[in-house]
Parts: structure tokens; sequence; C-alpha cells
């Protein structure tokens, strides 16, 4: 069966030079946006569960945009003013520039790495030791921050202030997809939400990361597509070989 539509499971690129356009153009294939998962804060009533006072903190770990967002949406939520003093570690410059959406962005009080991975944040945390870190985490998490964190002996508090959910298709929305594409178990575990009774058929599935490719499988679904390899080491690139493949 030829691909003709496919549901790539993330928001809809912000650049029009997204390579996602250039393999609709390439093959005639309509390629729709459409997140299977949406991100949101707890309510103050369930941060306050975690008897966490923000204001004991002196320093914020931000690991990605969310938790900037949630963090001072909470602070708002919570009536909480935080102190110009405030000096935030983040894992991306990308990350340390959006902070710039909620306070004032000073060299001094704003640090980050270079890769993206927490540990190139340890010598500037190391710097200011004697800082007490508070870490915004999702509800789903692992410890390697912790873990990281403790082997360096930092004083921090994990805060639980976000969490994934399912963002839920509504009955107008019409589910006539070839291709399914996804980049999170969270959207697996989504789909099987949104339809109990999903009868894959002809209808192929992609997925970027060994996790997701696992969450397919243990779904009891047939994965077709699996990225990244060496040969598509990007979604966009295995799905343009897969695509060209397929609709021979």
């Amino acid at each position: 069966m030829k691909i003709k539509k496919v549901l790539v499971s993330q928001p809809k690129p912000a650049s029009e030079k997204s390579p996602y356009y250039d393999i609709a153009e390439k093959y005639g294939v309509k390629i729709d946006f459409r997140p299977f998962i949406k991100v949101e804060s707890l309510s103050a009533r369930e941060f306050r569960q975690q008897k966490i006072s923000i204001l004991d903190h002196t320093a914020v770990i931000f690991t990605s945009r969310h938790a900037i967002d949630h963090f001072f949406h909470l602070c708002t939520e919570l009536r909480v003013t935080v102190p110009e003093t405030m000096k935030y570690f983040c894992v991306t410059e990308a990350v340390a520039l959006y902070i710039q959406k909620y306070v004032q962005y000073r060299k001094r009080k704003i640090f980050f790495g270079t890769t993206g991975k927490i540990e190139d944040l340890i010598p500037a945390i190391t710097k200011h030791k004697t800082e007490k870190y508070l870490v915004p985490m999702s509800d789903v998490h692992n410890d390697d921050v912790k873990n990281l964190l403790d082997k360096h002996r930092i004083t921090h508090t994990e805060a639980v202030m976000y969490r994934t959910v399912s963002n839920d298709f509504t009955p107008e929305e019409k589910f006539d997809y070839d291709m399914l594409v996804f980049f999170s178990p969270a959207g697996v575990s989504s789909l099987k939400k949104n339809f109990p009774d999903f009868d894959q058929k002809d209808i192929k599935i992609g997925t970027f990361g060994s996790t997701t490719a696992q969450a397919v499988r243990d779904a009891g679904l047939r994965l077709d597509l699996e990225a990244p390899t060496v040969q598509a080491p990007s979604m966009t690139a295995a799905l343009d070989m897969f695509i060209k493949e397929n609709n021979k």
C-alpha cells in the first residue's frame, strides 16, 4: 500500500524550510503534525503536597524550556516572588536565552553548558557549591541528574513541576493515516488511550529512539521503521528513504 498521508506526532515545524516539507513535495505525500501528548503544570495544591519551598533555594537547574515555563508558572500560582539573586544553570545556551521570557538576562547569574548534557554543567555548579539547587522535573524522569549531583555532593532538591498527558483526539478529527511517526513511549500510550480498538492492518508505524521502538512492540504493534540508523541519523532522513522504497 502506497503511503499518501503521514501523521507526525510533533508540533508543526516553526520553519518553512523543514525537511518534512521537502519530503511531502518530493513524493506527493500529505504530512500532518499533531502531538499525541502535551505537557501541563501541576496545580499549586499538587505542588504543595511535595512540601518543597522554592525560596529555600538559591539556584535552579533547568534541563529544558518546559522546565522554565512550568517553574515560573508555578511561582505565579503560588504567589512566590523569585529573588533577583537567584542563579540559573541551563543545559544549553538556547535554554538559557529562553529565560529572558521571564527574567532579565544577566550573565553573572545565568550559566549554561555546550553539549546539552547535564555533565557539562558540573564544572559551573561545583564552582558555586554553596548554593542550594532546585531541579524542576517531569513526573516521568530518570535519576541521572540526582545521581550526578549526589556524586559531587551538591545540595539539591528535585521538584516535580509538570507532567506529560495524552493530547486527546476529538470525534471531529479524522484519523485516516497510512503512516504514524512517534518520538516517545508516551505518544504510543496516547494512541492506545485514544483508540483502544486500534487495528494496525496496513498502517505503517515509524519511531525515533530505542525506548519508543520498544513501546510499540510492547503495545503489540508492528514496527515498520526504526530510526536513527547509520544511514539515517534523523527521522526525516529515515522517512525519506522509507517512503521512496515503499512507494516504488
